[in-house]
């Protein structure tokens, strides 16, 4: 097996993005998580706080690292923990059997994010929470929602606004970013190649949440060839 087939099984992408790039991510992370365990910490004090700031930290690496992500936005992270926690919660109340109540919180919740829009993977981990977690979350009933899952995930899109809009290549949310420098548009008619593709995502200097060989794939179904007489 070739190299550059070993990279493609393994999914790793080989788009670059710049050192201030990455400390933005991991300050921006670090600052997010530690303010949130202080919160959840004054809501839930004890060994509950890890079970709620672990899907935060989660929710941190998409604010922080793909700002820009469709999963990334304010209205998936806010709608999707939110949701998230009211099912876990009715199913922690109403559904017995832990471990069936735990399949149903996180299966619910994932149907529940797809119907209203607001897929964010980490509120699966939510729904869990809201279930296997200690008695001091399963004791707030569905005050848990509120405090500390709703609160959380409000200061986590505000801290991300915050510490993301010093930086115009990656203000947040998306619709904040400015524009990037323009990149040569090809010759018309000419499907774009795999370099220059690469070229044009390298320049917004951001990760992007969807693979080299999609966006190839996707680039050139817009600008297709021309058809051989």
């Amino acid at each position: 097996m070739s190299l550059k087939r070993l990279v493609a099984w393994l999914g790793w992408e080989m788009i670059e993005v710049s050192l201030a790039e990455k400390a933005v991510a991991i300050l921006g992370g670090g600052v997010a998580i530690g303010l949130l365990l202080v919160i959840t910490n004054w809501a839930l004090p004890g060994p509950s706080v890890i079970s709620v700031v672990t899907s935060m930290g989660a929710s941190a690496v998409l604010l922080f690292a793909v700002p820009h992500g469709p999963l990334s936005q304010p209205w998936p992270v806010c709608g999707g923990h939110v949701l998230s926690a009211i099912i876990g919660v009715a199913c922690a109340r109403w559904i017995a059997p832990t471990a069936l109540a735990g399949a149903c919180a996180v299966g619910l919740a994932i149907g529940a994010m797809i119907q209203c829009r607001c897929i964010h993977p980490p509120g699966g981990a939510t729904a869990l929470a809201a279930v296997i977690g200690r008695a001091a979350i399963r004791d707030r009933g569905f005050d848990f929602v509120w405090c500390p899952v709703a609160l959380n995930a409000l200061v986590m899109v505000i801290l991300a606004v915050a510490v993301n809009f010093p930086f115009r290549w990656r203000r947040y949310p998306a619709i904040l970013s400015r524009a990037p420098r323009p990149v040569p548009v090809p010759v018309a008619g000419r499907a774009l190649t795999h370099d220059e593709i690469a070229a044009a995502v390298r320049s917004l200097d951001s990760f992007i949440d969807i693979s080299e060989e999609d966006l190839v794939r996707l680039v050139n179904r817009l600008c297709p060839p021309p058809e051989k007489p």
